[in-house]
């Protein structure tokens, strides 16, 4: 097998001064230069840094909290169950809602046992003027609303020079009573409680004569019970009722397809 000798007496030229040093004190450098101990220099960190990457985050999908404010819902086509009375039931699978929701109905298309369309919806405008403080409201046309609930009164920010120009500031108003077209006892600036829950709070603002209001109605859950395969009693609730102000003329079932159920206020 082949050796090398030692070098204890041989003498080396550097690649870096051209000088001869003693054979033994020569080194490789990184970058493969034969140089003196006293010449050499480590490689600097910056002709080779390390790799970075992003900074990490707590989720791979972080999003931030926020209050969801609910939305209209699709109800099952031909929602409406009319009876020769004030109860209305409404179909709406898995809905969800609780007994106490103020529900008011979007794109109802058919009139259903001699109710009209304005009655499911509830809609009509403001007869005068009101400040962000009166208690009470006049509608032009409130004999089909209920004697309490909740109303949302549509509105948007007109002052070109304000920032939140164009804003919508829909306000939603409870009532405690209602004398023929006159809604009496009215708290300002609140909301309807939608799913079990209550949103936001909406401002109080003053609104014009003539602004589109809509009116909503509260709810009843109805409870159904089923024996699941394990033997288990489980309750769940496809549908609820609500009561008219004057009764329906008859028996029967509609209002059409994509009809909605949902918050007092649709704001987005």
């Amino acid at each position: 097998m082949t050796t090398f000798a030692s070098g204890k007496h041989a003498l080396a030229v550097s690649d870096r001064s051209g000088l001869v040093f003693p054979y033994l004190e020569m080194v490789r450098e990184w970058n493969g230069a034969w140089v003196h101990t006293s010449e050499y220099e480590p490689k600097q960190p910056q002709l080779d840094p390390k790799p970075t990457s992003a900074d990490p985050q707590a989720l791979q999908r972080a999003r931030p909290t926020r209050v969801a404010l609910p939305t209209p819902a699709p109800l099952n086509d031909n929602p409406f169950l009319t009876e020769v009375g004030t109860t209305v039931i409404v179909t709406q699978t898995s809905h969800g809602r609780s007994t106490g929701d103020a529900v008011r109905f979007y794109q109802v298309k058919t009139p259903v046992g001699g109710v009209a369309l304005s009655t499911f919806e509830l809609n009509t405008t403001l007869a005068t003027t009101i400040t962000a403080t009166d208690t009470s409201i006049v509608l032009t046309d409130g004999s089909a609303f209920p004697t309490a609930g909740y109303i949302v009164i549509q509105s948007t920010n007109t002052d070109t020079s304000s920032l939140a120009y164009g804003r919508i500031t829909s306000e939603t108003i409870q009532y405690t009573g209602r004398s023929t077209h006159t809604l009496t006892g009215c708290t300002r600036g609140t909301a309807a409680p939608s799913d079990g829950k209550t949103p936001v709070s909406t401002t109080a603002v003053a609104h014009t004569s003539g602004a589109k209001i809509y009116g909503s109605y509260e709810i009843t859950k109805i409870d159904e019970t089923r024996v699941d395969d394990a033997g288990t009693t489980v309750t769940f609730s496809n549908s609820f009722s609500f009561t008219l102000v004057s009764a329906a003329t008859s028996i029967a079932t509609g209002g059409g397809f994509l009809v909605f159920g949902g918050p007092v206020n649709d704001r987005p």
